[in-house]
């Protein structure tokens, strides 16, 4: 892979070449209900298994397949996972599996994984599969004793698998599965609602009509809440918070307001075990005779089953279930005796370990608080991303009355600043209603600092920003210009509107803008006003966080061109194909769509290559060639290199494969900032938004001193980020220092952690710092409530 450069400070880091799986045998199953993303998993697993020396094998069919043995258990070949990252469900089959419940069957699977000498299990699936498997675990020794005793194998064999290893990732799109913020599949479920809502949408606002939405999600209302957050449902019933009493009269009520305003659609969306507080369940045909005949509004009832488990895995679903199928096979290198079962977890941006019943259990839990009808509980226990979903939903979603809103008489400037990213109309409408429950005027700027200094300000009321979540780009206009020349006129605008907060939703621009007005503020009193950066650009290069608002979306788009670009190949032998992406300087998009798209190499800014490293590429896919899998797949960031051009490289792999393979290029441009923005990026944008705007008011209140808003401190000018696993409001000024201003990205980029993980997916020898790997932790129960500085996504 291009620019393998030598790893630095080797001494306190921990790489997993001292870690290898010769002699060791890994098997492979998927089991319970399918999600996209499950073959992702399967195929990090089995490409890591295979790279640390372990023979791997498939277990196809689930536990079923454990229990029949024979060609149901079949050694994975490098090769065998080539072409599923993009494919839905499980390649290798699942199953609900009754043998396996019973002792005997039990018995026959322990013998069928002796005679291969396999005892490391890798099981993806839900809590069901993952229960049964820790089971499987704790009987073994006693499973071999009988089959010992019964003659079935010698005392030689019992020695050599006396321990089984088990880790597990949860493939479940319900994401029900407490320990984990995402399952592999929820984010792809999400994708598949979200698509449908968007397509209701039309056709309901062409006949004013009002759609009745059942989605997935058995005892979990995670499905129902996000979507209804993504789409801005007018109501949502999940299982986890029935309604109160009298719901039937209030929803009514809610639906007929929305309509008088002018609303063409209504959309309430129904999670599949929706009960009210007498355990009696609410379903959709239900909710459409009362709207009916409460108030005659036209209404329509869709289910979507299970068209929610279908279709592609999203970039998301790709590149989790690729970080945890690597993940756990460094857990099952790392086993010992004492080592409990554990899952491999995501919480924010991190990896992590966890005991395997400890989640089991608190998964357990979360229904028996709801039989017991404790509600509030079972909330809580379903973890903090869960209650901040629903604590925004409820933010959102209910327009008080001008009587009932506390009167702050502060002005709350909004703008968007830099190239457009989807989630930016999304973060502002969440801006907009949260800041009018909390009391304040909103203002709305047209065309960033361009529209500011020329005076482009109205204020913005709640019924303006609706049907915004789903649209692309900025509605409210967005330009790249600085304020540092117009300084004059924007301090003049700023009182002439008497703005006392403002919220900037942007890209790279929007930091330097904030630095700007932060160092003016000492000649400019107007200044001296909170300001919070909410990061927004697809190159995801803004300093201070992980993750930026349209990222996702637009590596989805990346995504989607990179799988039918591999398409077009399928009848044509041996092709190799070379993308442009953006980004600017930032290799993200690059990176991460290359490990989503399973690229052989991806060259960016970061990481220097030069024509040695061009030329062992080549040799590489020459190689590559020779097996079953003959297509390429190389992406090269904009940026990366101003002489090795995308026409350079394009040339030079066209001449130096002659005769091997052929080459196409493609550049995938600006398709890569449009479309309708990601369920990931309508929820991370209206969550953000929300939480920025609750620390705006905050500050207000703390720098409102003699009759003014006065507020000059470092703190008062933050850019709220990701950090790994919280949200963060971080001051500008100290993030200058992290930045890299001639490139225009922060000096050091988590993702770049990734980037051995996708050469090794896809057959390079190379380095792999595993320090920052995930640790066996432990599922907290009783949390402190949440500081202002961090919350789950």
């Amino acid at each position: 892979m291009a620019g393998a450069s030598a790893p630095k400070r080797q001494d306190t880091r921990k790489f997993f070449e001292n870690l290898s799986g010769a002699g060791k045998s890994i098997a492979v199953l998927t089991s319970g209900g399918d999600a996209q993303g499950m073959n992702a998993a399967v195929r990090a697993a089995v490409r890591m298994g295979i790279y640390v020396g372990a023979k791997v094998y498939f277990i196809h069919e689930g536990y079923q397949g454990m229990v029949d043995g024979g060609d149901n258990i079949k050694e994975a070949k490098w090769e065998s996972v080539s072409s599923m990252l993009q494919v839905g469900g499980t390649v290798i089959g699942s199953a609900r599996c009754k043998d396996f419940r019973t002792h005997e069957g039990r018995l026959k699977a322990a013998h069928n994984l002796v005679q291969r000498d396999i005892t490391n299990l890798c099981v993806i699936g839900g809590d069901g599969s993952l229960t049964g498997a820790n089971l499987f675990r704790e009987e073994w020794s006693s499973l071999l004793e009988e089959l010992l005793q019964q003659g079935l194998i010698d005392e030689e064999a019992t020695q050599r698998n006396s321990e089984l290893h088990i880790v597990g990732m949860v493939g479940s799109i319900d994401n029900d599965f407490c320990g984990t913020d995402m399952t592999i599949g929820t984010d792809s479920a999400l994708h598949r609602i979200i698509e449908v809502v968007d397509a209701i949408m039309t056709t309901a606002q062409s006949h004013q009509r009002t759609f009745v939405l059942e989605v997935m999600g058995r005892h979990c209302g995670y499905l129902a809440l996000v979507s209804a957050l993504a789409c801005g449902a007018d109501w949502v019933f999940i299982p986890e918070m029935p309604p109160e009493d009298g719901w039937e009269d209030n929803m009514c009520q809610k639906l007929s307001e929305n309509r008088a305003d002018k609303k063409r659609l209504n959309i309430i969306i129904v999670a599949e075990g929706a009960i009210d507080r007498h355990n009696k369940s609410i379903t959709p045909d239900y909710i459409k005779d009362l709207v009916v005949r409460r108030l005659g509004f036209d209404t329509r009832v869709t289910i979507l089953g299970h068209v929610q488990r279908g279709g592609t895995p999203s970039a998301f679903d790709r590149i989790l279930a690729s970080r945890m199928g690597v993940e756990a096979v460094l857990a099952l290198l790392e086993a010992s005796a004492n080592t409990p079962a554990c899952v491999v977890s995501l919480v924010g941006n991190q990896a992590v370990r966890l005991p395997l019943m400890e989640c089991v259990q608190m998964t357990q839990e979360v229904q028996k608080a709801m039989d017991e009808k404790k509600f509030d509980e079972a909330v809580r226990l379903r973890g903090r991303s869960f209650e901040n979903n629903l604590s925004t939903y409820r933010l959102l979603s209910f327009r008080k009355a001008d009587s009932e809103l506390p009167n702050s008489s502060f002005n709350v400037a909004v703008m968007n600043v830099g190239a457009p990213a989807a989630g930016m109309n999304a973060a502002v409408r969440s801006a907009v209603r949260v800041g009018i429950t909390e009391g304040h005027k909103m203002f709305a700027v047209n065309d960033g600092f361009e529209g500011f200094y020329k005076g482009q300000i109205k204020e913005i009321k709640w019924g303006d920003v609706g049907g915004w979540t789903g649209q692309g780009g900025s509605l409210l206009g967005t330009k790249r210009t600085l304020p540092g020349k117009h300084l004059d006129k924007i301090a003049e605008q700023m009182r002439i509107h008497n703005i006392n907060a403002l919220l900037v939703v942007g890209g790279f621009e929007a930091f330097e803008s904030i630095l700007q007005l932060f160092v003016a503020r000492a000649d400019y009193e107007e200044f001296c006003i909170p300001m919070c950066i909410l990061p927004a650009t697809i190159s995801n290069n803004v300093p201070g966080t992980d993750l930026s608002l349209g990222a996702d979306t637009s590596l989805n788009a990346i995504v989607e061109t990179c799988d039918r670009i591999k398409q077009s190949a399928s009848g044509t032998k041996r092709r190799v194909f070379i993308i442009e992406t953006m980004g600017g300087y930032c290799g993200y998009l690059a990176t991460v769509g290359g490990l989503a798209a399973g690229a052989d190499t991806v060259y960016i800014y970061e990481e220097p290559f030069d024509i040695r490293d061009l030329q062992a590429n080549v040799e590489h896919l020459t190689e590559k060639m020779k097996t079953s899998i003959q297509r390429g797949l190389v992406l090269r960031n904009e940026n990366c290199n101003e002489n090795f051009t995308t026409d350079f490289i394009y040339q030079l792999y066209s001449e130096e494969g002659r005769g091997v393979f052929d080459c196409r290029k493609n550049i995938l441009g600006h398709m890569q900032q449009g479309g309708a923005p990601s369920p990931f990026d309508r929820n991370f944008g209206t969550k953000i938004a929300a939480k920025a705007m609750q620390w705006i008011t905050r500050t207000l209140k703390e720098s409102y001193k003699g009759g003014r808003v006065f507020a000059n401190s470092e703190d008062t000018a933050c850019l709220l980020g990701m950090r790994r696993r919280t949200l963060v409001f971080q001051p500008v000024v100290q993030l200058r220092d992290e930045t890299d201003f001639v490139h225009r990205i922060p000096k050091e980029q988590w993702w770049l952690k990734l980037r051995p993980l996708m050469k090794i997916l896809a057959k390079y020898k190379t380095s792999y710092d595993v320090s920052d790997s995930g640790q066996l932790e432990h599922v907290t129960r009783v949390r402190p409530k949440d500081s202002n500085t961090s919350t789950a996504i």
